[in-house]
Parts: structure tokens; C-alpha cells; sequence
């Protein structure tokens, strides 16, 4: 009884040494898909490359992830968390109050992920911009990454929520569709940005951090009660 007890616990170790032993090895090829996309592009990379970074070779890494989108996902899946803890931490230290004033500090939360994590945006603002929309939506990393993008989606509604409440935020708005209309506008407005720099300064004498925070005043001004 004693030995068949302790085979037990030594099978129990065995099985909880291995999956450790396959976490290290998973995070270990995402961190090589990492530095390869950021350092590539997603579309020059591939998974021949990820499993040069990492050491492994390709059939090892097809165990573990069976396509490229899916290692993509998984790297906004860390963007998505940074993001999300940064806006958590912003709204619960700041002392804002209002919904509106809960507004203006996620989108300048926003603003400073980018210039915190640039790659990480550049993964999501892609992502935001391209057609990955639901392929293979079986897959557990995209339904965690949808998980982590409503998580932000959240703090949008629940601002705009409590600013009608208060009488900040006008009463007659859908919440769903501003919240949508807000992220998408301010995807727009920062990709445009980005990839616009030398037109909006030698065509129209303006800075992206100009635009970026006039556009964001327009967008507020439209919900402001």
C-alpha cells in the first residue's frame, strides 16, 4: 500500500515536471515569433524562421502551434494584457471621477501604449486594420485575444455608462455603438498617424501628436453632453 502510494506521487510529479517542461518550450517559441515578426513584419516572416530563433526544429514548433496566425494571436494576447493593465492601473489611481474624464484618460492611456510598446501596438493596429477576422475561431489563443480586446472594450462602455448616468455623456446614445465608433475612430486616427507623419508635417504643418489629440477632443465633443 505504501509503495503503490508513492509510485503515485512519483507518476504525479512526473506528469506535473512535463507540463512545465512544455510551458517553458511554448513560451519559449512565442518569444521567438516575437522577436522574428517584430523584427520582419508578419507577412515576410516564417515559421521556418520562428523555429531557427528558437532552437527547434519546425516539426517541434508545429506541435505546439499549428500556423503562423496562431502565433500572432498570441503575441496580442501580451499586447492586449499590457494594454489592459495599463489602463486598470490609470482609471484606479488617477482620482478621475467623471465618465468623460474616464474617457480622455483611456484614450491618453492609449496613446502612451504606443509610445511604451510600439511593436505591441503595431501587432494589435494591423490586426485591428487587416481581414484575420474569425478564421479558425476554434482556436483557443483567438478566443483568448477576444477575450483580452473585450476586456478594453469594457472600460469604453462602462465610462460611457457611468457618464450618462452622471449627465456627462449624452443620454441618447446607443453605448455599444459609441464605444465601437470611439475604438474605430481612434484606430483610424492613429494608424493614420503613424504612416502619415511626413505628409501631415510638410503638407499641413501638423505634428501626429496634433492630430491624434485634436481628433480625440472632435470624438469627445460629439458624446458631450
Amino acid at each position: 500500500m505504501h509503495m503503490s502510494k508513492l509510485a503515485e506521487v512519483l507518476q504525479v510529479g512526473a506528469i506535473t515536471r512535463k507540463e512545465k517542461e512544455r510551458e517553458i518550450r511554448r513560451k519559449d517559441i512565442i518569444d521567438a515569433a516575437e522577436k522574428v515578426f517584430f523584427a520582419k513584419g508578419f507577412g515576410n516572416a516564417t515559421m521556418d524562421d520562428v523555429a531557427k530563433e528558437a532552437e527547434f526544429s519546425k516539426r517541434t514548433v508545429y506541435v505546439y502551434f499549428r500556423s503562423k496566425e496562431q502565433l500572432y494571436f498570441e503575441i496580442m494576447i501580451r499586447g492586449y494584457k499590457l494594454l489592459n493593465g495599463m489602463c486598470e492601473k490609470a482609471v484606479g489611481e488617477s482620482g478621475v471621477n467623471t465618465g468623460m474624464d474616464k474617457l480622455r484618460l483611456l484614450g491618453k492611456t492609449l496613446i502612451d501604449f504606443d509610445h511604451r510598446y510600439p511593436e505591441y501596438f503595431k501587432a494589435i493596429m494591423e490586426y485591428e486594420n487587416g481581414d484575420m477576422d474569425f478564421d479558425n475561431n476554434d482556436d483557443k489563443s483567438i478566443e483568448e485575444c477576444y477575450r483580452e480586446g473585450e476586456r478594453l472594450f469594457d472600460f469604453l462602455k462602462d465610462a460611457l455608462h457611468q457618464g450618462i448616468k452622471e449627465g456627462t455623456v449624452l443620454e441618447s446614445i446607443d453605448v455599444t455603438n459609441a464605444a465601437l465608433a470611439l475604438w474605430a475612430s481612434m484606430v483610424g486616427v492613429l494608424n493614420t498617424s503613424r504612416k502619415k507623419e511626413k505628409y501631415l508635417l510638410h503638407y499641413h504643418n501638423r505634428t501626429p501628436g496634433e492630430l491624434i489629440e485634436e481628433a480625440f477632443k472632435l470624438l469627445l465633443r460629439s458624446i458631450d453632453k
